[in-house]
């Protein structure tokens, strides 16, 4: 029975376990479904971006009609925070970026509350705007967060400086840097930046919370954090981690964006004031792009040395991170850029800085990537410049440099073929996918430029040393086996993927397997968090542990039946048989719920596997070099763009966009592809268009999806191409390591190094709209559009 059609699941394109659901309409969002008797809120929110609240008059609104309740900040005056514990739900005595929350308005109807919202007056005295990160650095005086010393480390891993602007204080120190610059003959320093922008869900972030008499609160949320939820509600209202149960339907995207918390304090707040009833909070997009959290912006300095040879000696790195408001998601950013701050190359002698730094902007959370595009970016422009200088091709200056099997990381993680992979051998290919031998650049007869950019990049996931998942499985009487996970499904396919490892686990038909998409934190297993490209990871070693404990139970009961050793068993196709004559077996749907005999006498039960796994071998960093081990290994690869640009009025087409990943073991190519595209497309978009602007007072300029540009239909690339390199993790599923945010890290890189070779000019600051080349080149090119 060995090699049946129920094996070779692993790497194949399985059809999503949702598809269908999702393309009838047949799944219910969040926000679908409305039960009888919940009300409704809405936020009142700044106006301004910088200024004391000297007094927030609601008389007017709660003469609207179905108004039941408005909750202003000193209901709740704490700070709260997933890492430094430095913001209130509502805002206190100011507010420190446009559309901060100030108060919620509970109403029977949307309408009314919405109403009711708009008639809450409020009295400002405007106080200066800090409008970037470098400018924060520089003020002498922490004028955003006066207090922020006295605020609590959630994390031990952040370092705040009181008195200033710096929200978190990261350094890497490994070797002697200054010391290398006498050893190198080519040294080049850049300086960089990208503006904050949105994630821009399909689905706009919303709460509902619910207080019942017995005390347990229940929550439904577009989150990818569930269990954070109740340990935020338990750390911060003091509620028992057993007493806050979440809900969580199918996600409309997510992109790092849901993995915070926020709306959910907001929405017990105004459960609370009526008296524990549901209330729901549904952002629209406009607050969604400007009150909810966003992606971080970026300001940087990148100096590198080489020999003759163009061997890397040495590098200085300055990351100053604009997290906003509020520190949030962008302390941890701030962490994860500055150990992986070189890139995928080895560097004996680093020395980074990286700085979360607090400005008048909407504050700065998780965003697909996490902080690697924006320091590939600043790394990877920097390596082209130096190739330049160097006289060399951009890729065998990065072939020369790329790290290896015996290499060490930035805090001097020493490098496996596990937990590296193989870049070269991506560079290698995508080489060939780009036709890089056909020329870099080629002026066409039309007058275009046709230019191509390649970037290296890598990522590890920075979970918490107990960063875990677990799984149940329990089995029918027919032999088919559910499920339960609490990893999130957001439009990534990881349950999915679980669904294939166990499939291949088991041996049985894929189609006797059942995954539930919603997750229930009272009934589902406990799992940190769908983030960071863990999904897979975290719950496939769990998914297969619970395997091998079904497995056991089927063996020990099928040896009872059978009359044999457990150990003389093997398993397929649903079946438990003798090893060595395969025609005395039992089928799984016998034995799932035990061993009925003829008599009616009955043995054993139930089979219901359960499995867990925790990382192991994370550490701390060191605050003074970052010496440590933060994350469990690294997927690596190569992207690289071809561009065709007009030099007459500095438009350009995205020819093709190329991606080559080594994340170990492909679970779905089909799925792993798809998410490549996606990431590609989100990556490009914000390196060529997306970006919030700010005016002087720091208000949002362009709140709506009418005005943030985002890459439209017909502007993506003409061709995609993907390929993966597969090396082995040896602690992954199947030897599968996380991939869910690469195919975004270096496309900014890459169209921004191939824009440069067109244009002729250094293009390093993002995003790289025709205003923005046309300035670079010193207001060359034509007027006409």
């Amino acid at each position: 029975m060995a090699g049946s059609s129920n094996t070779g699941l692993i790497g194949q394109p399985v059809a999503r376990v949702d598809v269908w659901d999702k393309a009838s309409a047949e799944y219910k969002y969040t926000n679908d479904v409305d039960p009888k008797g919940m009300l409704h809120a809405k936020l009142v929110t700044s106006t301004y971006a910088h200024a004391v609240l000297k007094s927030v008059d609601t008389s007017e609104a709660w003469k609207v009609s179905g108004v039941r309740a408005i909750v202003t900040g000193d209901v709740f005056p704490y700070h709260i925070g997933p890492i430094l514990a430095d913001r209130q739900p509502l805002a206190v005595g100011k507010v420190r970026y446009f559309g901060e929350p100030i108060a919620i308005v509970v109403a029977d109807k949307e309408h009314q509350a919405k109403r009711a919202a708009k008639l809450v007056r409020i009295e400002y005295d405007p106080l200066p705007v800090v409008n970037s990160p470098y400018e924060a650095f520089q003020s002498l005086k922490g004028t955003i967060h006066e207090q922020s010393g006295q605020y609590t480390k959630i994390v031990e891993s952040v370092h705040p400086v009181p008195g200033t602007h710096i929200a978190n204080h990261i350094k890497i120190r490994k070797g002697d840097v200054e010391k290398a610059w006498n050893t190198c003959t080519c040294v080049v320093e850049q300086d960089y930046s990208l503006n904050v922008s949105d994630h821009a869900a399909l689905e706009p972030r919303c709460a509902r919370v619910q207080i019942l008499q017995n005390g347990q609160v229940i929550v439904h949320s577009t989150t990818q954090s569930p269990f954070s939820i109740k340990k935020l509600f338990n750390q911060f209202f003091n509620i028992d981690v057993g007493n806050v149960i979440v809900h969580v339907a199918m996600v409309g995207g997510a992109f790092g964006g849901k993995g915070t918390i926020q709306l959910e304090p907001i929405a017990y707040l105004a459960s609370q004031a009526v008296r524990g009833r549901m209330v729901s909070l549904a952002y629209e997009r406009e607050e969604d792009i400007c009150t909810a959290p966003g992606r971080v912006g970026l300001q940087a300095t990148v100096k590198l040395g080489t020999d003759a040879n163009g061997h890397l000696r040495a590098a200085k790195i300055t990351f100053y991170f604009d997290g906003g408001a509020y520190s949030d998601q962008a302390a941890g950013i701030t962490r994860a850029a500055a150990i992986d701050c070189t890139g995928p190359y080895d560097i004996a002698n680093v020395w980074c800085d990286s700085y979360c730094l607090y400005t008048n902007h909407p504050y700065g959370t998780s965003f697909r990537g996490y902080g690697h595009p924006e320091l590939t970016f600043a790394m990877d422009r920097t390596m082209d410049v130096l190739a330049r200088k160097l006289g060399m091709d951009p890729l065998e200056l990065r072939a020369k440099n790329l790290l290896k099997p015996g290499d060490s990381t930035p805090t001097q993680v020493v490098l496996t073929k596990s937990n590296i992979g193989d870049v070269k051998a991506c560079l290698a290919r995508a080489q060939e996918l780009l036709q890089w031998d056909q020329g870099q650049r080629v002026e066409m007869p039309d007058g275009t430029i046709r230019a191509k950019g390649v970037a290296c990049f890598w990522k590890t996931s920075t979970t918490p040393p107990n960063g875990q998942a677990g799984a149940i499985l329990t089995f029918d009487a027919d032999g088919s086996v559910n499920l339960n996970v609490a990893t999130v499904e957001f439009g990534q396919g990881t349950k999915t993927a679980l669904t294939q490892i166990l499939a291949e686990k088991l041996r049985i038909n894929i189609r006797k397997i059942r995954v539930t998409i919603d997750v229930d934190t009272a009934y589902n297993p406990h799992e940190w968090r769908t983030v960071a490209s863990t999904g897979t990871f975290l719950a496939g070693r769990a998914v297969i542990q619970a395997a091998d404990d079904a497995i056991r139970q089927l063996k020990q009961t099928a040896a009872i039946v059978l009359q044999c050793a457990a150990e003389d068993l093997d398993y397929d196709d649903g079946k438990v048989f003798v090893k060595d004559n395969p025609s005395f077996y039992v089928e799984y749907g016998e034995i799932a719920l035990g061993y009925k005999y003829p008599s009616g006498h009955a043995v054993m039960g139930q089979v219901i596997g359960s499995g867990k796994y925790i990382q192991k071998h994370l550490t701390g960093m060191d605050p003074k070099t970052g010496f440590g081990k933060p994350g469990p290994w690294w997927s690596v690869g190569v992207q690289g763009v071809e561009v065709a640009w007009n030099p007459r009025d500095n438009q350009y087409r995205i020819l093709k966009a190329v991606t080559v990943l080594d994340g170990g073991t492909i679970i779905n190519v089909g799925t792993a592809t798809q998410q490549m595209r996606g990431g590609m497309f989100m990556g490009l978009s914000y390196a060529s268009c997306e970006t919030l602007q700010f005016d002087d007072t720091g208000r949002v300029l362009n709140p709506q999806l009418r005005t943030y540009k985002v890459l439209r239909f017909g502007e993506q690339p003409d061709e995609y191409v993907v390929d993966f390199v597969q090396t082995p993790c040896i602690d992954g599923p199947f030897g599968a390591r996380g991939i869910g945010e690469y195919g975004v890290i270096g496309m900014p890189a890459a169209l921004a190094n191939g824009l440069s070779v067109a244009v002729g000019v250094d293009l390093n600051h993002l995003p790289l709209t025709p205003e923005e080349i046309w300035r670079a080149r010193g207001g060359r090119g034509s007027d006409r559009v």
